[in-house]
């Protein structure tokens, strides 16, 4: 058990020090803040095109990040020699690789707790053609993300830490601080109840989305057993594209009873599963937390059988 979080967290860790990680992490949550921002016109539907769009920010950026991510972690150490290093001492593969993907989770789990700040903040945020841009959350938050960045800069200059790393973990910090403060007043600072206007129906979304991204990773991390970025990003694409029609692909003709669409139907992840945006627009609230108990249970399943094919061709794979 030792070795096994040993493993999984020397992963965390890599995989937050990488560049890319931090600069996909303050991309997505400047760019959920900045869809709240202009006035967009729908006719009284604005603030649900906020939310569906930042959802889709939240979604598509953990799914960059589950592949990168998973590249970065298995594919590159294959490459240079890192994982045999690893596998020499008493290691079995099985849990080199389940070590590998926990660390990955966590990962996702940190990009997606940032995003999802950013997703409640939009909620509150948005405003019809009678409304105005909330200035005061854009500058609060503008400063917290301002604020990690020297952090991460004064621990790397003085205390000669990682630059990322620290960045990372004080993106976190104070982008929960930041929308604590912002939770305390109105946009004419003037102080309202906590958080006051924030759709909180927006985190069982966002856990639907987290494991949505932790099925995904699975799947980028059976891929970069055999495969490099390109070709991994290139099939999770696929599978991505393939999940979020499948119910109009195979479910039609599995229905009418066609075998080969059945059995496409049930190996293919339906994404449709784990997006509650048409929920949210129709005001159903009540199965919310229901629904995602039985959508966990799914993605265990379906994250334990890719993991299964994950370390079947792991263990096939030639490292010398």
């Amino acid at each position: 058990m030792r070795q096994f979080i040993t493993i999984a967290s020397n992963a965390f860790m890599e995989l937050i020090r990488q560049p890319v990680f931090l600069l996909l992490m303050t991309a997505s949550a400047v760019f959920t803040i900045f869809l709240a921002t202009p006035y967009y016109f729908a006719f009284g539907d604005e603030p649900k095109l906020v939310k569906n769009s930042t959802m889709a920010v939240m979604l598509l950026a953990g799914i960059l990040g589950a592949v990168l991510s998973a590249s970065s972690s298995l594919a590159r150490e294959i490459r240079t020699g890192t994982a045999l290093a690893v596998l020499s001492k008493p290691v079995g593969r099985a849990q080199f690789i389940l070590a590998k993907y926990a660390g990955l989770v966590i990962a996702m789990a940190v990009l997606t707790y940032v995003n999802l700040a950013g997703v409640l903040l939009a909620s509150r945020m948005a405003f019809d053609a009678y409304g105005r841009t909330d200035v005061f959350a854009v500058g609060v938050f503008t400063l917290s993300l301002a604020i990690a960045y020297l952090l991460g800069g004064f621990s790397n200059f003085f205390l000669r830490r990682p630059f990322v790393s620290d960045a990372v973990f004080s993106v976190v910090l104070m982008v929960t601080v930041g929308f604590i403060v912002i939770s305390f007043y109105d946009k004419d600072l003037r102080p309202q109840a906590f958080a006051a206007g924030v759709d909180w129906r927006l985190v069982p979304a966002a856990l639907l989305v987290l494991f949505a991204l932790c099925i995904f990773a699975g799947l980028a991390l059976a891929c970069s057993t055999r495969l490099d970025i390109i070709p991994t990003l290139a099939i999770c694409s696929a599978l991505f594209l393939m999940g979020i029609m499948s119910d109009y692909l195979f479910g039609r003709p599995a229905a009418g009873g066609s075998w080969w669409a059945t059995v496409l139907y049930t190996i293919t992840p339906n994404w449709q599963l784990f997006w509650l945006a048409d929920a949210l627009d129709a005001g159903q609230t009540t199965y919310h937390w229901g629904y995602v108990g039985k959508a966990l249970v799914y993605a265990l399943a379906y994250a334990g059988a890719v993991l299964a094919v994950a370390v079947m061709l792991f263990d096939e794979r030639e490292l010398s």
